[in-house]
């Protein structure tokens, strides 16, 4: 059995509230693993917890109990983040470089030199479509286009895990798209995902399964398909059927006629299933 590509073992993460004795509960108790080369998606409210896990994840929180590890390694060892490519949710960058010199700027940071540098930040800037803007300050970048620059930033090492936190926060329905199209072409190259975001029918596009996080816990996890799937219900789908078959469909779709083109369990869109879950949780 290959090592997943996340680890999360019985969590939890408790700050203390200033002037006060109590503590507040970010992430209680949790638990779960990303295999390697999917795109996993990690979902709730505000202030369910999911950011405060991804940076225990990442090694930039320490947990009050339990463990993660990426691809086995221990989080809390530097050696993990080597194979790790990060987008927050609000990158900085330096607004007088233009988008090679971001590029060279971060590779360096990773230790990369010469003309193989070089080349692989202009064949990044051609897979995430700012081969244009190559010698263009970001000062003068869209917000897509400075999500688009962050994505590159991301992949300078060729990381073999890519962690994207709202990655198209902000961004117009265009670059929407086309920031989804690059995570399923990340998925295609077998680099696994884990992303946040609140853009439900995004998430339902890319991801092979998601966890809801709700007050700190996980409260749903699964398989997209399976998750959305109304269990007590069930549909059949005719072709050429008039309204009067129709109305009599339970008893007469069959000696009708109608050709049954298929039959399943009708499914909720993303958004609804997670409004849902949350509410009935709350």
């Amino acid at each position: 059995m290959s090592t997943p590509a996340i680890s999360i073992r019985n969590l939890t993460k408790e700050f203390a509230i200033p002037f006060k004795k109590e503590r507040l509960v970010a992430v209680r108790n949790l638990s779960l693993e990303v295999p390697e080369g999917e795109v996993y998606g990690l979902l709730g409210p505000n202030g369910s917890g999911k950011s405060t896990a991804m940076k225990i994840v990442l090694g930039l929180v320490t947990p009050t109990e339990g463990t993660t590890a990426i691809f086995g390694c221990d989080s809390r060892r530097v050696e993990s983040r080597e194979q790790v490519g990060f987008l927050p949710e609000n990158p900085y960058f330096y607004k007088f470089l233009t988008a090679l010199e971001t590029l060279l700027f971060f590779g360096k940071l990773c230790d990369l030199r010469g003309s193989a540098l070089k080349d692989h930040a202009y064949s990044l800037l051609k897979t995430v479509g700012l081969e244009n803007a190559a010698d263009r300050r970001l000062g003068g970048f869209s917000k897509g286009m400075l999500q688009r620059i962050g994505m590159a930033q991301a992949l300078i090492q060729n990381p073999r895990l890519l962690v994207l936190d709202e990655p198209t926060a902000g961004v117009d329905p265009a670059g929407s798209r086309e920031i989804r199209d690059l995570i399923l072409q990340f998925k295609s190259q077998g680099i696994t995902v884990l992303l946040c975001s609140h853009l439900l029918g995004q998430v339902q596009e890319v991801c092979d399964r998601i966890g809801i996080l709700h007050h700190g816990s996980l409260i749903k996890e699964g398989r997209i398909e399976d998750l959305i799937t109304l269990e007590n219900q069930t549909q059949l789908v005719l072709e050429n059927a008039s309204p009067a078959l129709l109305a009599e469909l339970e008893k007469r779709a069959r000696e009708g006629g109608a050709t049954v083109i298929g039959e399943g369990r009708p499914k909720a869109d993303l958004e609804q299933f997670f409004l849902r879950v949350t509410q009935f949780n709350s």
